[in-house]
């Protein structure tokens, strides 16, 4: 498989999921979920799904939870809305790269605050 389709199964995966996600949770039960990242197999057989989380602790831990309830209902909503030979087992991960990032940027900005003008 070329990594022209991979990149085109990935990206269209990553819309179709964040679609998904908006209709099927609720944000005030799992804060904001957004689709940071899909990375799929070279067969397209199975998918890893980098997700961002901005919420409460509580509102994270029950988006977790949830996204691994629902993993197979979900993966049937995927089945449905893109048009695959076959469709592949997602597996889900929350990543707070993205969360880390920002607060490693709001350290530094506190920082730059303290320093003397150059």
């Amino acid at each position: 498989m070329g990594p022209v389709r991979i990149q085109r199964v990935r990206e269209l995966l990553k819309r179709e999921l964040g679609e998904i996600i908006r209709k099927e949770f609720t944000l005030s039960e799992t804060g904001l979920i957004s689709v940071n990242e899909v990375e799929v197999t070279g067969d397209l057989q199975n998918a890893t799904i980098f997700l961002g989380v901005i919420g409460t602790r509580e509102q994270k831990k029950r988006a977790a939870e949830l996204l691994a309830r629902e993993r197979k209902r979900i993966q049937g909503l995927v089945g449905r809305a893109v048009i695959l030979k076959y469709t592949p087992v997602l597996k889900f991960v929350v990543d707070d790269s993205i969360e880390r990032g920002n607060k490693v940027l709001e350290i530094l900005k506190e920082i730059e605050k303290t320093l003397p003008p150059s």
